[in-house]
């Protein structure tokens, strides 16, 4: 990514991708999305327990999941270095919650997933990786289609 110039990374490489900035602002969004949900259940007296549930499933592309319209990109002009630094300052907050945070109330409570129902709070901080991981897929095939490797 960074090979790419600002004016590359907020390139779609056709019309039914996302470009780059889109990819990290999807991101972004989602971490801020998480992290509020944990901390609105944490809050929650009345949050339900749920079982673990088979996260790892997320980085698997060929399931495909339609965005949630809060975490959809905008198409707006961004440089790299001010995703990279809302990417990076949405990370610290998701870290801070969980660093100041019991685990055995973690496990005790949840958060709702669109696809996996109730998520036991404690399984939404590996989540967040496990979506970033499958992103970067998408982000690399992206950048390959941009520079011309198709």
């Amino acid at each position: 990514m960074d090979t790419l110039t600002d004016l590359q990374f907020n390139e779609k490489p056709d019309t039914n991708a996302w470009s780059p900035k889109e990819i990290m602002e999807h991101l972004v969004k989602m971490e801020q999305t998480i992290t509020k949900g944990i901390i609105d259940q944490l809050d929650n007296p009345e949050s339900p327990s749920a079982k673990k549930k088979p996260i790892q499933l997320s980085t698997l592309r060929f399931i495909k999941v339609k965005a949630q319209r809060h975490t959809v990109p905008t198409s707006e002009y961004e440089k790299k270095e001010k995703m990279k630094a809302l990417l990076h300052e949405a990370r610290m907050e998701l870290l801070s919650v969980y660093t100041s945070s019991n685990p055995n109330v973690l496990r005790s409570k949840s958060l709702r997933h669109p696809v996996f129902g109730k998520v036991p709070l404690i399984q939404w901080f590996p989540f967040v990786g496990l979506h970033e991981k499958r992103h970067l897929k998408q982000l690399e095939k992206t950048i390959e289609k941009l520079k011309g490797h198709k």
